[in-house]
């Protein structure tokens, strides 16, 4: 199904790495405001934007620089994360609710999904934009992620686990379905030590712009629906918690669209 396009925003975000560099400055938060409606959220993703919430619920826009970014043809699957490949049965979409509020856990370190949030991407999720990768075992849900796709953009969120290496296998499936479905970029925000180990980059703000203009051009990736055995694709190389989410030094307040 294609997803179903949202009324436009009546935010303006910032065009390009340059108008975003001189509003961040040497921090990484750009603006400030604005909501969380669809077409908000996929405005700022197009403009290599993405949310997190500041204090007393505003929103706030970031761009980190660097930026995280998973190669299609670099992750790293480690011998013991191949064995547990086949513990796992992996499915798209079939709990994508599940997945947001499993992340969005209070007891977890440094979380940062608070209920507007996962409202916001549930209903992105019903139109189609977002989607969960989920692996299960014979106990329910092991693990998984969620994320956005725009174009050949996917844009990772955030992702869990309840037993081991479970994430690990989801992000392996997600991969896996980004090459078979025209996937172009795989954005995780930043390059933690966990992710850099699963084969995670770095990239300057500009070089994630071009890359990020590229993946908007491609048709809209399939991830597939359903389920499949975990690590079909073996020709990757090779559960992590959320990348911490650092504030930068300066934020505007994103404009609104005048009459």
């Amino acid at each position: 199904m294609n997803p179903v396009p949202p009324p436009p925003s009546p935010w303006r975000f910032p065009s390009g790495a340059g108008e975003i560099a001189a509003l961040a400055g040497s921090g990484e938060l750009v603006a400030g405001g604005a909501d969380l409606e669809p077409g908000t959220l996929l405005a700022a993703y197009r403009a290599g934007l993405f949310p997190m919430p500041l204090r007393r619920r505003q929103m706030g826009w970031w761009s980190p620089d660097p930026r995280g970014v998973v190669p299609l043809d670099g992750l790293r699957v480690s011998r013991s994360l191949r064995r547990s490949l086949a513990r796992f049965e992996l499915r798209v979409d079939t709990a994508f609710e599940e997945v947001v509020t499993e992340c969005a856990d209070p007891r977890r370190a440094g979380a940062w999904i608070d209920p507007a949030i996962r409202t916001a991407y549930c209903r992105l999720h019903r139109l189609g934009w977002a989607h969960s990768v989920e692996a299960w075992d014979d106990e329910g849900l092991a693990g998984g992620l969620y994320g956005v796709a725009i174009g050949g953009l996917f844009a990772g969120e955030s992702m869990f686990h309840h037993r081991r290496d479970a994430s690990k296998v989801a992000l392996v499936g997600l991969v896996e379905r980004l090459r078979a479905g025209g996937g172009r970029l795989l954005d995780v925000q930043w390059a933690t030590d966990h992710l850099r180990s699963l084969g995670a980059t770095e990239v300057s703000r500009a070089e994630y712009h071009r890359l990020l203009a590229e993946a908007l051009a491609a048709p809209q990736l399939g991830l597939g629906s359903g389920s499949s055995p975990a690590g079909t694709d073996r020709q990757s190389r090779s559960d992590g918690s959320s990348p911490d989410r650092r504030r930068g030094q300066r934020f505007q307040v994103v404009e609104e669209h005048g009459p």
